[in-house]
């Protein structure tokens, strides 16, 4: 589709005006974790492209991953919204991610197809939860790791 480049820088950019919502502290506290799984899915990208899991048909950086504009976007900022809004409840937090996977997979997913973006390959929808599942738990751990050497940082700052 001719206007598939302009969804996609439209996709990119507009989780950024909520940027200034997140808060300085939230974002301070978040941001390491959520670079460490954009990293993460930008890895997985590579493997999903030489296994043909999916495809990315549209690309506005004509060097790199497709998916680098939803990384960058949604993926980069949703997961600082979602660790900030559910960061004490680890049952809330799987439920909100497993409604924004579903919500992925089984919607924007066809919206992508429709507009010639990306489509699945070899990969099902459920296998496709299952990835963005097991994906979001290893998150949770990370961002629980960080918080504790944050803790303990702190703590050693204020003996001193």
């Amino acid at each position: 589709m001719k206007n598939a480049k302009w969804y996609i820088v439209g996709l990119m950019v507009l989780p950024w005006l909520s940027f200034p919502l997140i808060g300085r502290r939230s974002f301070r506290k978040y941001w390491a974790s959520s670079l460490f799984m954009s990293c993460f899915v930008a890895a997985e990208s590579y493997l999903a492209r030489k296994r043909k899991w999916w495809w990315v048909f549209e690309k506005i950086f004509p060097v790199g991953i497709g998916e680098l504009p939803l990384i960058i976007g949604p993926f980069f900022i949703g997961t600082i919204w979602i660790l900030k809004l559910t960061h004490r409840s680890f049952t809330l937090y799987l439920l909100v991610n497993a409604m924004v996977h579903y919500f992925f997979s089984y919607f924007v997913l066809d919206f992508f197809k429709n507009l010639g973006i990306g489509a699945l390959v070899r990969l099902k929808r459920y296998q496709l939860m299952l990835i963005f599942l097991g994906k979001s738990i290893i998150l949770y751990g990370v961002q629980k790791g960080i918080d504790k050497v944050s803790y303990s940082m702190k703590k050693a700052g204020d003996a001193s």
